[in-house]
């Protein structure tokens, strides 16, 4: 895949925010803690488990936007996002 440097970051499936130097590259979000591995919106209410054990993408997005992180577990890890990652 070709991609321009210019679209780098790229944007994390679960808290939108550009803090991905790759998709599915099982990177961790910063500012989520969301390991990419590379579930989308095709299957975002799908529990693949593996790294982000019971969650689906669905869930984590909904607990990002209720308290700032993937999973409550993950709270101690997250920080906010830096404005170029906006």
């Amino acid at each position: 895949m070709n991609m321009r440097y210019s679209n780098l970051p790229l944007r994390c499936p679960c808290c939108g925010y550009r803090s991905l130097l790759e998709r599915a590259g099982y990177e961790i979000c910063p500012v989520c803690f969301w390991e990419d591995d590379g579930q989308d919106d095709g299957d975002a209410d799908i529990v693949r488990g593996g790294p982000n054990g019971d969650l689906s993408l669905s869930q984590a997005r909904t607990n990002f936007k209720t308290f700032g992180a993937c999973s409550a577990e993950s709270l101690p890890h997250v920080r906010p996002p830096f404005e170029s990652e906006k």
